[in-house]
């Protein structure tokens, strides 16, 4: 497919790749849009939090939303994305991956890049129990990296009811995500992420004790430390390397049968830039993948606007997007 041009305008008042990053979490301050949380019971007999917003109505679109790694219902992109939606009339939801909303799941495995029996789930629920609804659904970071993968696996035998989807900031190649962020400031987001990821895993030790190496869990210092060590061995894969190349969804995206929009920036401090180059590649045989990479927004960035009156243009865009036809 073409590629199409990005519209954004950085803010001048936070400039680079880091700013606009870090604005979202520690400067945005954005209301939040659900007005219940539910609590769906999984097959495994574990369970998944969903926040909702509204109600779903015959032929208005409904949005399901898939957030990043460790994002919780307070993610202000995931309720900025919620509240678009809500401004045009859908009805919208926010799936918790599991041990997200504030609670330890009961099961063995925790989530990941590359699990999608939960996506999975959630969608045949809400197929369900509204046959007729109209789904379209975006998912940022991990979340899009999982949308991907299961578009993907999917492909012809999906669903009817998912009209269009969007992946937002997505590390469409793991590996080569991971030893990105081990580089020069990536690390200060590892550090971040890795605290959080640890306390959840040392949380599951009295239920299941053999779950990895303590020793080596806690001497983990990268994603791919961490993910030889735990999220590998605990989901059935062999190590990091290979929890990575199965996972990854760059290894789907010619699989995809829906309207995509893949919308990230060059300058994702999350993501080498060679690997959006292979994205725009792979778009060019598949009429179904629709590539918006601008050169600047960072890492689900995109802030616009003036300090006292910012915008957020991924999700003015993203929506913009997904209620075409």
């Amino acid at each position: 497919m073409p590629e199409l041009t990005s519209s954004y305008r950085p803010a001048w008042w936070l400039p680079g790749a880091h700013l606009p990053t870090i604005w979202g979490k520690k400067g945005r301050k954005q209301a939040p849009v659900h007005d219940r949380l539910e609590r769906w019971i999984t097959p495994d007999g574990d369970h998944l939090s969903i926040a909702r917003a509204g109600s779903i109505q015959p032929g208005r679109p409904h949005l399901l939303v898939l957030h990043g790694l460790e994002g919780t219902v307070a993610s202000n992109y995931a309720q900025g994305l919620m509240a678009q939606a809500r401004s045009r009339g859908w009805s919208a939801d926010l799936m918790l991956f599991r041990g997200c909303d504030g609670e330890i799941n009961q099961a063995r495995r925790l989530y990941h890049s590359g699990e999608t029996t939960d996506l999975d789930f959630v969608v045949q629920t809400l197929v369900a129990s509204n046959p007729t609804i109209d789904l379209r659904l975006v998912g940022v970071s991990l979340g899009g990296n999982v949308l991907m993968k299961w578009l993907g696996e999917s492909s012809e035998s999906l669903v009817s009811n998912v009209r269009r989807a969007a992946g937002v900031s997505v590390p469409y190649d793991l590996a080569a995500g991971s030893r990105y962020l081990e580089c020069t400031m990536g690390q200060k987001y590892v550090d971040h992420f890795m605290a959080s990821l640890k306390s959840k895993t040392r949380a599951k030790r009295a239920a299941y004790p053999d779950l990895c190496d303590w020793n080596t869990m806690e001497a983990a210092k990268t994603f791919w430390d961490f993910d030889d060590c735990v999220t590998g061995p605990v989901h059935g894969f062999s190590g990091a390397a290979d929890y990575y190349t199965r996972s990854s969804s760059i290894r789907f995206l010619a699989s995809i049968r829906r309207p995509v929009l893949l919308f990230s920036a060059y300058d994702d401090p999350f993501l080498p830039p060679h690997v959006l180059d292979d994205v725009r590649k792979l778009s060019y045989d598949n009429e179904f993948l629709n590539v918006e990479f601008s050169k600047r927004g960072g890492h689900v960035g995109w802030v616009e606007g003036l300090p006292w009156a910012p915008r957020y243009h991924m999700e003015e865009r993203v929506i913009e997007w997904l209620n075409n036809e």
